[in-house]
């Protein structure tokens, strides 16, 4: 599995966290609390989350790196129509191990 990585910097970080687990969770079996989020989108691909006082960590893990460059980009989708308040800046992904 590949993986991807980006840190938001937002007080709203555990909003936010529970905004798109809740908006996954009626498709998929999600699991998460306000500080920690599980979005599995299918076997090869998920989305885990973490909330901090001021960062918001999203990682995406796929099975190959077009799969995981779309699902870089809808998870940011949405992320963005949630904070559309808040500007977030440019969200940079990087690869992970």
């Amino acid at each position: 599995m590949l993986a991807t990585e980006t840190h938001v910097a937002t007080t709203s970080a555990s909003r936010y966290l529970q905004q798109l687990c809740k908006h996954w969770s009626h498709k998929f079996a999600v699991e998460f609390t306000p500080e920690k989020g599980l979005i599995p989108f299918a076997d090869d691909r998920t989305a885990k989350l973490e909330a901090t006082a001021d960062t918001l960590t999203m990682r995406i893990e796929a099975a190959d790196a077009e799969v995981l460059a779309r699902m870089e980009g809808v998870v940011v989708e949405h992320l963005k129509r949630f904070s559309f308040r808040e500007d977030l800046g440019e969200i940079r992904w990087t690869r992970a191990q």
